[in-house]
Order: C-alpha cells, then sequence, then structure tokens
C-alpha cells in the first residue's frame, strides 16, 4: 500500500497564524489586538478561502468543469486565488478587473495564464461587475459565472470551519471583538455570523472607505456601491469610516516599525482595529484581518512619502 505524501493546493489553505502587534498596540492599556496574517495562504491572500469554496461547490454541483470557463468580475485577490485554483484544477479563468488595479496583480494573473478583461478604472469594481454580467448573459453555455458577490459559498468559506473556528481556537474564546473591512463582505459576514453563534457578546464592527472615491483597494464604500447579495448590514454592531490617507500612513507605519509588510486594506483594518482599541474595555481582546501582504502593492507611490 502506498502512502501518500506532502499536501495539496488545497489542503495550503486557512489556519493562517495571528499576529500579536507588540510595537504598534503596545501602548493599548490592557487590550490586545491580534490580526490573521492572510497572506500565508498560497495564493497569498484571504480570497483564497472563498474562492476555493466557491470552485468546488461548482464542481460539486456540476456547474463547472466539462470546457467550461469561469467567469468573475475581482479588483485582484479573488482572481489571483481564481487563476492559482484553475490552473491546479486544469479549468480556463476569464476575469473582469479595473485597469488600475496595482501592476503586481495584473503580473501575478498573467503568470497563470488567466484571460483578463480590464474596465474603466472610475467605475471601480462595479464596473467589473457589469462587464462580467454582460459576457455571462451573452454566452451562458461557454461561462459558469461564479459572483462571487453573490455566492453563498463566499461567506461560508469563512463560517463552516474556517476562519471564524480558526480566531477562536486561536484566542482559547477570549476573542471579544472582530473588525473587519468590506469588499464583497464575505469574510465580516461569514466570520461575524459563527463568532456570535459561538459568543453572542463578541461584538463585530464593519469598516469601509470614508468617502467613494478613495485608495483602498479592493474594499466598498456600501452607499455609493452595487451592494453585494451576501452583505447582511444587521450583523455589525457598528460601522467606522476610513480615510485613504491614514490607510496609507498605516501601511508605512507597520512595515518600519513592526517589520511587517501589509496590503493597504490590512492597514486600513489596522486603523479601524486602533479605533475600537482606544474605546474597549481592559482585558479585551480585538482580532481583525489582514488580507494581503504588500509585496502587490509596492509600485504605489504611498511607500515613497514620509510617515
Amino acid at each position: 500500500m502506498t502512502t501518500t505524501l506532502g499536501v495539496n493546493l488545497n489542503q495550503r489553505i486557512g489556519n493562517t497564524p495571528l499576529l500579536r502587534l507588540e510595537a504598534i498596540a503596545g501602548g493599548l492599556k490592557d487590550v490586545q489586538v491580534l490580526a490573521k496574517a492572510e497572506w500565508t495562504n498560497p495564493g497569498g491572500s484571504v480570497k483564497d478561502r472563498a474562492a476555493s469554496n466557491i470552485m468546488n461547490d461548482a464542481l460539486r454541483a456540476g456547474k463547472l468543469g466539462a470546457g467550461k470557463t469561469l467567469l468573475d468580475a475581482t479588483s485582484g485577490n479573488t482572481g489571483i486565488a481564481y487563476a492559482m485554483l484553475g490552473a491546479a484544477y486544469g479549468i480556463p479563468i476569464t476575469l473582469c478587473m479595473p485597469s488600475n488595479a496595482s501592476a503586481e496583480r495584473k503580473r501575478i494573473l498573467r503568470a497563470y495564464g488567466t484571460t483578463i478583461i480590464y474596465t474603466d478604472p472610475g467605475e471601480g469594481s462595479d464596473g467589473a461587475i457589469l462587464k462580467a454580467r454582460e459576457i455571462a448573459a451573452a454566452e451562458p453555455e461557454k461561462y459558469y459565472y461564479a459572483d462571487q458577490y453573490s455566492n453563498d459559498a463566499n461567506w461560508r468559506a469563512h463560517y463552516t470551519n474556517g476562519t471564524a473556528d480558526e480566531i477562536w481556537q486561536q484566542t482559547a474564546g477570549r476573542v471579544t471583538h472582530f473588525v473587519a473591512i468590506l469588499g464583497t463582505s464575505g469574510t465580516f459576514v461569514g466570520t461575524s455570523r459563527r463568532l456570535k453563534e459561538l459568543n453572542s457578546g463578541i461584538r463585530c464592527i464593519s469598516l469601509q472607505p470614508d468617502s467613494p472615491f478613495h485608495g483602498i483597494e479592493g474594499t466598498k464604500h456600501m452607499e455609493t456601491s452595487i451592494i453585494p447579495k451576501i452583505y447582511d448590514s444587521s450583523i455589525a454592531d457598528a460601522e467606522l469610516g476610513i480615510e485613504t490617507e491614514a490607510a496609507y500612513n498605516m501601511a508605512r507605519k507597520l512595515a518600519r516599525e513592526e517589520g511587517l509588510l501589509i496590503g493597504v486594506s490590512a492597514a486600513a483594518a489596522l486603523v479601524g482595529a486602533l479605533q475600537v482599541a482606544s474605546d474597549a474595555p481592559a482585558g479585551s481582546v480585538i482580532v481583525t484581518i489582514f488580507p494581503d501582504s504588500g509585496d502587490k502593492y509596492l509600485s504605489e507611490h504611498f511607500w515613497d512619502e514620509n510617515a
């Protein structure tokens, strides 16, 4: 009998480290701020979780495979996860993406052999969504439209044996606050639903850009955007708006003071988590999500500015 060695790609997704932020949050009295390092997923972001669940659900249901191409709109990270898994599964991937996505994301997608359809940067992720819908409607026999913004497999990736249970186990059930920034909203919705089942007293705070015109790539200003069908605004105990410049400043600060190179949405999440921490009672354990690292954003100008 042959013993199978090693792990496959799907087995590498999840179980990401929970980081203790000591320099940035060191001045907080009796309050801990922790962050899930989601760049340790094989595709480099939290979106590996959702993309894997979406694709595996579609394969089980017979919606994908048999020559069909997976189609979706993305701001970058979910697209990279689809591209990685598509290459591993032998499934062609077509993505609609705003043309102002970072140069690094574009190069990664091309490396995986993905077909990219660029959309108007002024229309943001909404423009990519509308284009994907148009393509799916025109050729339904060719494409499986994954629609991460409406697909329940997105939030369930964080709800069922996923992100929430990891947080619960890694904090030994001591988590008191969960803070996450909104894009598709899958991470926030799925993680919050499960955490509140484990302890109804956990406060869940959602974050979003404070303006429709912002530079926090991969996030949504819900009031002025196409609202994802999976988004449930009733879950949040509070909502906070995050300034783009504050996120940029935090990304530089974390790199230079904590030795962590994180993405802009991760920096925005930390800005929000620290706001929550400033008013939290002693003994609070605040957990946030760092969706990705900073290596996909190194071409951005803000790294060259002084903190």
